[in-house]
């Protein structure tokens, strides 16, 4: 009985050590290519691009002094954090009440409705934005931070809906009838009973939206120019023209994760708190 015990206890050890090292070289993997940004962005063009090894002595801040400088670099940080956070906003609220419309009522078609939503989430942007970019043009909102903003929001809301759909069908209808009962209206219902149950879901629908919104350059690129455009054009545009500043790339990449840690870092206990309800309640 005691050598079985041993065993057990030996394959779990073994188990448990199989798996730390394969999660800690999958995060290796993933975080490479982000330490290598990090570490460029302290070290000049030509130690970069010739290929040097990395020494300590190569540390400096000119990348970053002429990042902060460009004052296209800080436009498109200001409009990616505008449109970032509209987009974010009006995705999580549209997308909440279209996720508990299909959740809560029956109505012919609910199901074809709903999954309409997410073949369109399917759909790659390049087959959509020459559409957009002539309706945009047509009615004046090509390279305005509201046209961008409604780009991101048309593929942002089909992706909060379905995010949110498990939230709202778990919620127990003895809830909404209790509120009923009391006086309440649909409304009140919707805004005073069911958002503070599933509000978990809304952080992770916001902080997903928001990273979304943050990282997309398909529909910055073609519907902006020079007023709208977001930090992702931006830093593409250092790497244009007669030579390659990869240690401002670099910089203004490491810069652009700045506000992505400090959101998701905020929001980092109703976001597992969020995926995990959402887990087990799909």
């Amino acid at each position: 009985m005691m050598k079985r015990l041993l065993k057990k206890r030996t394959r779990k050890i073994i188990l448990n050590a199989i798996i730390a090292i394969v999660a800690f070289l999958v995060l290796a993997i993933e975080l490479y290519p982000i330490a290598i940004t990090v570490i460029n962005g302290f070290r000049r063009d030509i130690h970069i691009l010739s290929g040097q090894p990395f020494q300590l002595k190569q540390l400096t801040l000119r990348s970053y002094e002429l990042v902060f400088k460009n004052a296209g670099f800080r436009l498109g940080m200001q409009n990616s954090i505008i449109v970032g956070l509209l987009s974010t906003a009006i995705s999580v609220m549209i997308g909440a009440m279209a996720s508990y419309g299909i959740a809560r009522f029956h109505f012919k078609g609910r199901n074809g409705l709903a999954y309409s939503f997410l073949v369109f989430r399917m759909l790659p942007q390049i087959s959509l934005v020459i559409s957009l970019y002539l309706m945009f043009s047509a009615v004046g909102l090509r390279d305005t931070i509201s046209g961008i903003t409604l780009a991101h929001t048309s593929f942002n809301v089909p992706y909060v809906i379905w995010l949110l759909l498990p939230f709202f069908t778990a919620v127990d209808k003895a809830y909404e009838e209790a509120a009923m009962v009391d006086g309440c209206t649909r409304q009140g219902v919707f805004f005073k009973i069911f958002l503070p149950i599933v509000a978990p879901g809304l952080v992770v629908a916001a902080v997903f939206a928001f990273l979304n919104s943050w990282n997309e350059f398909m529909y910055a690129l073609i519907l902006t120019g020079v007023k709208a455009k977001t930090a992702p054009i931006a830093i593409n545009g250092l790497l244009g023209g007669e030579t390659l500043t990869w240690g401002q790339a670099c910089a203004a990449g490491t810069i652009m994760l700045v506000p992505v840690f400090l959101f998701t870092l905020g929001m980092q206990k109703f976001l597992i708190r969020g995926i995990t309800a959402g887990g087990v309640k799909g």
